[in-house]
């Protein structure tokens, strides 16, 4: 039996949801997972649901088959095999918690993801990077160069036929351009001092003015700087007895944590866009996806 997901956006209306069941149903399909949520603000619905294929039914099949359901209700609607993993570009520049987390995560077997491929316009994780047998990109950036690495970075996606991009502490800002090529399409991390505390050494920052709550977010990146739609967040307390060094520590912690999370619910089809906002739904109990990120 195969494994698929269909996620579906759209207007509100009665008689989705029934229409949706019974097109899997008259396919020898059993749903064994489904989620669905209302924004009475906008009107649109979302709606993700995980099922089985009992007759064989292949992908190409049930896409087609959907097509007078979704023209139907005005859908954006998408059927995805549940075991296909996503291909992802991992780029990193001198912090390496993330990139180390997310390789570890992946060697184990609790982020299941294609890695394609890490790029960085440092030579620092180079050695970790080939030593997990991933292809290294080294692709300096400069303020003269910037277009042109941009351009070989988009080269590596195309070749790679990457799915999804991981900023795991990239500090480089994309163009306007790249962002709304992979709009939807790539997932940055950074502390959630912002805008309190810019720059560099944020952690030092939050130290000198006595901050109590650590945070992180993760978020889809857009063409405005850190303000694209969050998809996850965490935050740790903090004590005065802490030094500016456990600031950084238990942050990094926070930021590992929170950019896994987000990935795994992209992956997993559970975010959608809604204009600012994401809607994320949440891995269904006793499921793969459900096992425990942090």
């Amino acid at each position: 039996m195969k494994n698929y997901v269909l996620t579906v956006s759209c207007q509100s209306t009665r008689g989705i949801v029934a229409a949706i069941a019974n097109y899997l149903a008259d396919q020898g399909c059993n749903i064994v997972d489904s989620s669905q949520f209302d924004d009475l603000d906008t009107g649109k619905f979302f709606m993700r649901v995980s099922f089985i294929s009992e007759q064989g039914v292949g992908l190409e099949a049930l896409v087609e088959g959907f097509k007078p359901v979704a023209a139907k209700f005005v859908m954006e609607a998408e059927i995805h095999d549940g075991k296909k993993r996503m291909k992802v570009l991992l780029m990193v520049s001198r912090f390496g918690h993330c990139l180390n987390d997310l390789l570890y995560r992946w060697k184990i077997g609790a982020l299941p993801i294609d890695i394609v491929g890490v790029v960085s316009n440092h030579f620092d994780y180079q050695k970790v990077v080939v030593n997990h047998d991933i292809p290294f990109h080294h692709i300096p950036v400069t303020k003269a160069n910037k277009p042109q690495a941009e351009a070989r970075i988009m080269e590596v996606v195309e070749q790679t036929g990457t799915e999804l991009i991981v900023l795991a502490r990239y500090m480089q800002i994309l163009s306007d351009s790249m962002c709304q090529k992979m709009s939807g399409r790539i997932i940055n991390i950074h502390h959630s001092f912002l805008p309190s505390f810019k720059g560099a050494n944020p952690y030092k920052q939050a130290y000198e003015r006595g901050v109590k709550l650590i945070g992180a977010t993760a978020h889809y990146v857009t063409a405005d700087l850190d303000e694209g739609p969050i998809i996850e967040q965490d935050t740790a307390r903090i004590t005065h007895a802490q030094s500016a060094d456990d600031y950084v520590s238990i942050g990094r912690d926070v930021e590992s944590q929170v950019l896994a999370r987000a990935i795994h619910a992209h992956i997993h089809y559970r975010t959608f866009l809604n204009g600012n906002r994401t809607i994320v739904f949440p891995a269904s109990p006793g499921s793969y996806a459900s096992e425990r990120m942090g």
